[in-house]
C-alpha cells in the first residue's frame, strides 16, 4: 500500500464542530432582500390600491388601472415571499446575477445592477494565474476568486466556470510553497450553476470570517459548474446515457485541473466533496463512487434516492441501480474510510429522517457520519448558508488529522 492510500486510513473520530456564536449568527442572518418588510410592503399596497378601486368602483378607467395594479403588487408580493422562504436572492448584486441569466432586457437590466462585489463573471478570469479584470470586495480582505473555465466536448460539457476561492495570503511570496486542502461544492438542480455557492451560499464571507477566526486553516473552495451548459436540467450530477458525462467530468476533469493549477495537497485526506440538495446528492453519490479520491463528504439538505429524476438515466436498470445510494450503501465494500456530515434544517422533516437514514447506513458499514440539524429552517438556500460553516469546520477537522503525503 503506497502513501497515498496510507493518507486515507488514519483513524479519526467525527464529531459536530462547536463554532464561534458570531459566525453562527452571521451565517443565520438574512440579507437585505430576504426581509419579511419585503414582500410585506408590496402586499400592503396591493391592500390599499384595491380598498381605493372599491371606493371608486364608479370609474371605470381607475377601476381598470387599479386593478392591474393590484395584481402586479401581488405578484410582486409572491415571488418577494417566496423569496424571503427560500433565500436565494440575499442582495441586490445576486438579484443582478438572476437577471443576467435572461435575456435582452432584463440582462441588459442585470448587467446595470452588478456591482461585481459577489462573483466574478467567467469573462473576468478564465485561467488560473491571469488576473482579473476588476477588483472585487473579497479581495481587499486577501481573498481572491478565480474562474477557471474547462470544456470538456469529449464528456458532452461544452464549457465549465468553476469558480475557485482562493484564502488570503495565497499569492503571498512568503506562501509559494504552501499547499492547501480543497473543498469542492456542487450547486443545485434544476436552474442552478456554480455562482449560487457564491452569492445565495455566501461562500467567500463564510470562508473569509472562519480562517479569520482561525477555526479552519487557509482552504480552497472550488465551486463546481455541473450545468453541462443547460442549467434548466435536472441532471443530478450523472454521467447521463447519451449525454453530459458529469460525474466523469468532476472526478477525472475539475479534480486534476485544480491539483496542476493550484498549490493543492493533493490526496485523497485533503480533499472533501460536498453540495445542497441537487448538490448533495450529486456529493453522496460521486464520493461514494470515488472514494479513492475524496476523503471526507460534506452535504447539505441530503437525499439518497433519484426520485422524480430517475428519466434522466432512460431506464437503465443497472445504471439507476449503481447510482441510487440507497440501495447500494447497505452493502458497500470501502476500499478506504471516509468520514460524512449531513446537514439539515429542522423544519424540513423528511430530510432530518433521510439524513440519519444515510448515517445509519454509514455506520453500520463501518464509515464515520455526523448529522447536524439547523433550528427552525426548511430545504433551502437558508439551511445551506446556515450549515456550511459547520460543514467547512468538519472538513477542516479531517483535514488537520490526516499527514501530509509526498
Amino acid at each position: 500500500m503506497d502513501g497515498h492510500d496510507l493518507a486515507g486510513l488514519v483513524h479519526r473520530v467525527a464529531t459536530d464542530p462547536v463554532l464561534p456564536g458570531d459566525i453562527t449568527a452571521r451565517a443565520r442572518d438574512l440579507g437585505p432582500l430576504e426581509s419579511p418588510l419585503i414582500w410585506l410592503a408590496p402586499a400592503s399596497a396591493a391592500v390599499a390600491v384595491l380598498a381605493a378601486v372599491v371606493a371608486l368602483e364608479h370609474r371605470r378607467r381607475v377601476r381598470r388601472w387599479g386593478l392591474t395594479a393590484v395584481g402586479v403588487l401581488l405578484l410582486l408580493a409572491a415571488v418577494t415571499a417566496l423569496n424571503s422562504y427560500v433565500g436565494y436572492v440575499r442582495t441586490s448584486d445576486d438579484l443582478a446575477r438572476l437577471l443576467q441569466r435572461g435575456p435582452g432586457v432584463v440582462n441588459f437590466a442585470g448587467r446595470l445592477l452588478d456591482d461585481g462585489k459577489e462573483a466574478p463573471d467567467p469573462s473576468d478570469n478564465d485561467s488560473a494565474g491571469s488576473a482579473p479584470q476588476r477588483r472585487h470586495a473579497a479581495e481587499d480582505a486577501g481573498q481572491k476568486v478565480d474562474v477557471v473555465t474547462l470544456p470538456d466536448p469529449a464528456h458532452g460539457i461544452p464549457s465549465g466556470s468553476n469558480y475557485v476561492i482562493l484564502p488570503p495570503g495565497y499569492t503571498d511570496p512568503a506562501n509559494a510553497e504552501r499547499r492547501y486542502p480543497v473543498v469542492y461544492l456542487i450547486h443545485g438542480y434544476p436552474f442552478g450553476g456554480p455562482r449560487d455557492w457564491l452569492t445565495s451560499g455566501d461562500a467567500p464571507g463564510t470562508l473569509l470570517a472562519l480562517q479569520q477566526a482561525a477555526v479552519i486553516a487557509p482552504t480552497i473552495v472550488v465551486s463546481v459548474d455541473l450545468t453541462a451548459g443547460n442549467p434548466s436540467a435536472d441532471w443530478e450530477c450523472l454521467d447521463v446515457p447519451g449525454g453530459p458525462q458529469l460525474e466523469t467530468y468532476l472526478a477525472k476533469t475539475v479534480v486534476p485541473a485544480i491539483d496542476h493549477r493550484y498549490r493543492t495537497v493533493a490526496d485523497r485526506g485533503h480533499r472533501a466533496l460536498g453540495g445542497m440538495s441537487g448538490g448533495g446528492f450529486g456529493a453522496l453519490n460521486i464520493g461514494l463512487h470515488h472514494v479513492d479520491e475524496f476523503a471526507t463528504l460534506v452535504i447539505a439538505l441530503p437525499y439518497d434516492d433519484l426520485n422524480d429524476s430517475v428519466g434522466v438515466l432512460d431506464g437503465d436498470q443497472a445504471a439507476i441501480a449503481a447510482n441510487t445510494p440507497r440501495r447500494y450503501l447497505p452493502t458497500m465494500k470501502f476500499p478506504a474510510p471516509i468520514s460524512v456530515m449531513l446537514a439539515v434544517g429542522t423544519g424540513a422533516p423528511t430530510d432530518v429522517a433521510t439524513a440519519h437514514r444515510i448515517a445509519d447506513a454509514l455506520r453500520a458499514r463501518g464509515q464515520e457520519a455526523v448529522v447536524h440539524a439547523e433550528r427552525g429552517f426548511n430545504h433551502t438556500w437558508h439551511t445551506a448558508r446556515a450549515t456550511l460553516p459547520y460543514l467547512l469546520a468538519f472538513a477542516d477537522q479531517n483535514f488537520r488529522a490526516t499527514p501530509t503525503t509526498s
